[in-house]
């Protein structure tokens, strides 16, 4: 196109070389309109139903609220009527990354009211598992929170370890996602022939490829440029709105139950706590990539202390908590999970209650939000790690 041509489109009627004088108009007290954004009830950022309702002026978040409730479907009021055989089949379906955890905390419960004696390899075994779960759980994460800021190649390289771990589990639980390997008194059979031996095989193969992920996440300039300084997360402020796991490490709080309440055999070993410093999408991240590697050094000692001998107690035909009340905290791979079960000497409880991580961490999606820019939202939401099926159960 010649200037010509290009003077005569940006000022018709001009001629060459005439100057075309440009009215400056002073906008700064034109009204202007906030506007509200409806981001769900299905959106790349999250995992399963959840909407967020954005207050926008021009590309900037006045305000956020999550609604929430999109896929309740009663697991408390469930637990009831159900004895506690079934419970653990139910609870490992909330969070659907992290079945395993789920169970053994209903069995801790348990065991803890009726004063019940769990055999040391069980234990042991039962902190197996549920370390290699955290793993497949954070692999997931690592790989869709790549994919939601535009890198794919990190999904395909989450889901081959997730793989191998899922064929691993399942030689000894016979299920991928939904295990019900726990029962009350132990677990419901021993390890296969084998298995010690590949887990440890499987922890050196995964714990080489963890370098990958450094590659090509967290050394990726674009990834850096748009997750550094976005969404921080003061300690306080994460405490306030009871935020645990991975984003109330990231704020430089080493908080792990593992380590301020052990549970099962965790006091026997050295549980690494990763923390980040600025507590933002980067170090939120940060975190979540290092706890898989604290995972598989407790899997190694794990393989260096686990016994032989039986996996579970003889129970009676039907399990029946004495009357009463207990709390069971344990360290989710997302948070701390909590279990207040109330007894009335019945086979099943009279109240489960539910403190689950996923529903204590979007509360801090208003704060985070914000004041970021638009494009920065997603960078946030996919830092706060949760599953919807926690939210609403």
């Amino acid at each position: 196109m010649s200037d010509l041509s290009t003077r005569e489109q940006l000022h018709p009627g001009t001629a060459p070389g005439e100057t075309v004088a440009l009215e400056i108009v002073d906008r700064s007290d034109f009204a202007t309109q906030d506007m509200s954004v409806s981001i769900g009830p299905a959106h790349p950022a999250t995992h399963g139903v959840f909407r967020i309702v954005l207050e926008l002026d021009g590309e900037r978040v006045k305000a956020a609220r999550p609604v929430i409730g999109y896929m309740h479907r009663g697991f408390e009021k469930l637990a009831e009527h159900r004895d506690y055989r079934q419970i653990m089949a139910l609870v490992n379906r909330h969070d659907w990354l992290s079945g395993f955890s789920n169970e053994f905390p209903v069995a801790l419960a348990v065991e803890k009211m009726m004063e019940f004696e769990v055999p040391e390899r069980a234990q042991w075994i039962r902190m197996l598992m549920a370390e290699w779960n955290r793993i497949l759980n954070h692999l997931m994460f690592v790989g869709s929170y790549a994919i939601e800021l535009g890198a794919i190649t990190p999904m395909f390289y989450a889901f081959r370890e997730r793989e191998d771990i899922q064929h691993l589990m399942e030689s000894a639980t016979g299920g991928r996602l939904h295990f019900t390997y726990n029962q009350v008194g132990g677990v419901k059979i021993d390890l296969p022939k084998g298995f010690l031996k590949r887990s440890a095989e499987l922890s050196t193969l995964v714990r080489s490829r963890l370098q990958d992920y450094d590659d090509l996440v967290l050394g990726n300039e674009i990834f850096q440029g748009r997750t550094k300084g976005v969404g921080p997360l003061p300690t306080d402020v994460a405490l306030s709105l009871g935020v645990t796991g991975p984003t109330l490490q990231a704020t430089g709080l080493p908080e792990d139950v593992r380590v301020t309440e052990p549970y099962l055999l965790y006091d026997r070993i050295d549980v690494p706590v990763p923390v980040g410093e600025n507590g933002d999408s980067f170090d939120r991240f940060y975190v979540l990539l290092r706890r898989i590697r604290a995972s598989l050094d407790i899997i190694d000692q794990i393989l260096d202390h686990i016994p032989s001998g039986p996996v579970n107690s003889k129970l009676p035909k039907m399990v029946k908590a004495p009357e009463g009340s207990t709390y069971v905290r344990t360290e989710n791979p997302l948070g701390q999970l909590g279990y207040w079960l109330e007894s009335d000497g019945g086979r099943t409880p009279w109240r489960l209650k539910m403190r689950t991580p996923s529903f204590s961490n979007v509360q801090a999606i208003p704060y985070l939000l914000e004041g970021v820019l638009l494009p920065d939202a997603i960078s946030v939401l996919g830092s706060v790690f949760f599953v919807v099926g926690d939210i609403d159960r």
